[in-house]
């Protein structure tokens, strides 16, 4: 078929709606819609002929932007900050223990150079919190856990990055001082925490002080400035990825305006770059290729999965004293992998390093393996281990205030503490700064007009229409433990 504008983008369309579609039924199928989508990117391959390994790369690290910014959004601090020292311990040690033994056995399975064993072993060497997500749905797994895979998968991204490029450097440039790799490691990672500290605050002002004309801009500011992160920290040569992770988290942990739009549009965002990257995956894959180099692709996945991710993660929790055994068991079975070793395997492609095919081939049965085997057994064994509730039923709610024009009101979602002094109140005796209404209440996700003599019950969500500069002041009263007054 010839290659043309309309071609491209009807190309796009289709690998969109494909997509959507095999996300929709793959819980039905009982397989993980990322394997599907790589099967549809195989499928494609047939018909579309695409080996761009430089424009992968772009639109890799662009999906990686979206997908750690969704991350971080939804983050919640108050759930991080428990959990902050096994999660580090699992994004540095975890990751160098997972890189260097199954880079050993690489060297020897695949017959490659030592550098080109740990190569292999720093792109497989991360987890993605995306596709542990998109597998377990809505079970309610226990906070600890979640969390601590929530910020692994997130802060571990840039140390696999880290680890690729060093060891292709040390393989193009076989004089390079290894103090030199020491001491921009820490730069990296440093530089890379500050900026997404500092950008982060300064996001938060910006989003608030800015007065947009229509609401849909929004979250366009804020993946624009997500992007502008990255950009701005990767030009002084500090890790963008965690950059934008730090950041997330800062914007997602503040008072926002038009949050929930933000969130929504993003999320949604962050589901497409994900199809785009699997998809992408399977395009790049040439299946005349892939026989002569199955038995090693499925060896490496699978010690991987039962050696090396588990011995990195028993390792870095060894001194993790609230973890039980089938915590841990848990967390390294949860180790999916996912966009970050799609892209960081055209590294060495573009680099054109020797070897780099047999590479990236053996990547695509460890990204198809993890889905399958773990993907598939995920969430069964969260149930047998007890380590997850009941399902959470989907939110059945959405309200959106639309700005017209340059309006300085918001429509506010604040979910009521079991602690709040408002609970058993009715509205009418709940004093309200002035020109702030409560226009709705969800309970048990049904919709709830609210009365005078309605009474506020706990974990109810309540929608409050208010102006911009009373956010935080609201969110404070309707769930202070004290009196609350007007003033």
């Amino acid at each position: 078929m010839e290659i043309t504008i309309d071609n491209l983008t009807l190309l796009l369309g289709l690998l969109l709606l494909v997509g959507v579609i095999t996300a929709k039924f793959s819980t039905r199928l009982g397989v993980p819609s990322l394997i599907l989508f790589i099967i549809v990117g195989m499928v494609l391959n047939t018909y579309f002929f695409f080996d761009n390994a430089p424009m992968t790369q772009f639109i890799g690290t662009l999906a990686l932007i979206i997908i750690l910014f969704e991350g971080g959004l939804q983050t919640k601090w108050s759930n991080v900050k428990s959990v902050y020292k096994p999660s580090l311990s699992l994004a540095t040690i975890g990751v160098i223990v997972t890189t260097l033994s199954i880079g050993v056995a690489a060297k020897f399975i695949l017959d490659v150079s030592w550098l080109e064993g740990m190569l292999f072993g720093a792109i497989v060497g991360s987890t993605d919190a995306a596709a542990v997500f998109s597998v377990l749905g809505n079970k309610n797994i226990k906070p600890k856990i979640s969390s601590t895979l929530e910020a692994e998968s997130g802060s571990n991204d840039p140390m696999a990055i880290f680890l690729t490029v060093a060891f292709l450097q040390l393989i193009q440039f076989p004089g390079l001082n290894p103090a030199t790799l020491i001491l921009s490691f820490f730069w990296q990672m440093g530089m890379g925490l500050v900026l997404g500290l500092v950008l982060g605050w300064a996001s938060v002002w910006i989003i608030n002080r800015i007065n947009l004309d229509s609401s849909g801009l929004y979250p366009v500011l804020s993946i624009s400035l997500a992007i502008f992160t990255y950009a701005f920290t990767s030009i002084l040569e500090a890790s963008g990825l965690l950059a934008v992770y730090i950041m997330a988290i800062v914007v997602g942990n503040q008072e926002l305006t038009y949050r929930h739009s933000i969130v929504r549009f993003n999320e949604g965002f962050a589901w497409m770059m994900q199809i785009v990257m699997f998809i992408l995956l399977g395009l790049l894959v040439f299946p005349q290729h892939l026989p002569s180099i199955a038995w090693q692709g499925i060896v490496l996945s699978i010690l991987l999965i039962v050696v090396a991710r588990p011995l990195g993660v028993y390792l870095s929790l060894a001194l993790a004293k609230n973890f039980s055994i089938k915590e841990k068991f848990f967390i390294s079975w949860a180790g999916l992998k996912g966009a970050v070793p799609i892209v960081l395997a055209t590294y060495p492609m573009v680099a054109n390093i020797e070897n780099n095919e047999v590479i990236f081939n053996v990547v695509f049965f460890v990204v198809l393996l993890s889905a399958l085997i773990q993907g598939t057994t995920i969430s069964p064994l969260a149930n047998y281990l007890k380590l997850a509730g009941e399902e959470r039923p989907p939110v059945a709610h959405s309200i959106e205030l639309v700005s017209i024009g340059k309006t300085n009101n918001e429509m506010l979602e604040v979910l009521i503490n079991d602690d709040a002094y408002i609970t058993n109140k009715a509205i009418k005796d709940i004093n309200l700064p002035e020109k702030t209404l409560i226009s709705a209440v969800i309970r048990n996700n049904e919709l709830i007009t609210p009365m005078g003599d309605t009474v506020i019950k706990a974990n109810d969500t309540l929608y409050v229409l208010a102006n911009k500069s009373q956010r935080k002041r609201i969110n404070e009263l309707l769930n202070s433990k004290g009196g609350l007054s007007s003033t």
